[in-house]
């Protein structure tokens, strides 16, 4: 049985998809806020050091299904998993875990199983697509999640805070906190 405690002290940290694909000016998957969230994301992971999971979006090259239509759509991401636009822009230190998976939720049995016994602290990118794909099916698990609001980014300002507030809805599954709450623990 999970934990309801909401006790930052006992969770994981789970870093949605810092990389560069959603770092670089002028990128059409680009996030707002993207630097802001990458220096709060900073300070939470040397809190959590030794609890961090990071995860990575990379294009599976089979596009199974509606993927290949997204990727129509999406030429310039058509780039092999070890292109640099995966690569993640932030320190990941060797104790830390990387899950790197084609889909935009992250939420599977390798996540699980890194997180067994452990709430979920959630921060990255994009807050609309990513972190509320990984959100969502983490309390399906019963996982209790914390989102961590001034370390996400959002394809718009005006996305990132409707995903925050659709996520918030979801108390007491979810809680919206920011860094200084989290750290405050």
């Amino acid at each position: 049985m999970e934990s309801s405690s909401k006790d930052a002290s006992t969770a994981k940290l789970v870093i949605i998809d810092m990389q560069e694909a959603f770092r670089r000016e002028g990128s059409d998957w680009a996030c707002v806020g993207y630097e802001a969230a990458a220096n709060q994301i900073a300070r939470l992971a040397e809190q959590f050091a030794g609890d961090v999971i990071w995860t990575r979006f990379v294009r599976d090259p089979q596009e199974h299904g509606s993927w290949a239509d997204y990727y129509v759509r999406w030429q310039a991401f058509r780039v092999p998993e070890d292109s640099p636009e995966w690569a993640i822009t932030m320190p990941v230190k060797a104790a830390d875990a990387v899950v790197s998976l084609p889909t935009f939720g992250k939420w599977g049995s390798e996540l699980a199983s890194l997180t067994e016994g452990h709430d979920l602290v959630v921060c990255g990118v994009a807050t609309d697509c990513c972190v509320i794909g990984t959100v969502l099916p983490a309390i399906d698990a019963g996982k209790s999640v914390t989102v961590v609001t001034d370390a996400c980014a959002g394809a718009t300002a005006e996305v990132h805070a409707q995903a925050l507030h659709l996520m918030g809805m979801l108390a007491p599954m979810v809680s919206l906190k920011t860094t200084d709450e989290v750290l405050s623990r």
